[in-house]
């Protein structure tokens, strides 16, 4: 009896951990829209993003310029710690697209992970972003 509640133990031990996991914002994104929660704008066509969460740094290119900064999660909560960017000049929506991000990845916001799309709100709720894992 004692091998078999350690065995089901074990095993919601590791179901357990195996859920944490797939719970990360780790990982490579793409841009799916921006905007204010009640008026998202679909992400411009033809430009490539992308957004990677590794190792505590957040690099990416949401637009014309690259950037790059630290960040850090508690639980529904990422804190962005100085991100810069590239400074090129960028106009119309492309430029509206990159502005908008870029203020969704300021300071602390929280974020809502639902399978592979992840939903960054900045901290006054202003700006929020939709990505797709790649």
């Amino acid at each position: 009896m004692k091998k078999y509640v350690f065995a089901l133990l074990a095993v919601l031990i590791l179901a357990a951990c195996a859920g944490r996991s797939s719970a990360s914002v780790t990982g490579m994104w793409k841009l799916v829209s921006y905007g204010s929660a009640s008026n998202q704008a679909p992400a411009v066509a033809d430009v490539d993003t992308s957004i990677e969460f590794k190792d505590g740094q957040v690099t990416g290119n949401v637009g014309c310029n690259g950037f790059g900064g630290g960040y850090e999660v508690d639980g529904d909560t990422i804190t962005f710690d100085q991100i810069v960017s590239t400074l090129m000049f960028c106009e119309g929506p492309v430029g509206d697209q990159e502005t908008t991000t870029l203020n969704a990845l300021h300071e602390t916001a929280t974020f809502v992970l639902d399978g592979d799309t992840l939903t960054i709100t900045s901290a006054d709720g202003s700006s929020v972003i939709v990505l797709a894992r790649k």
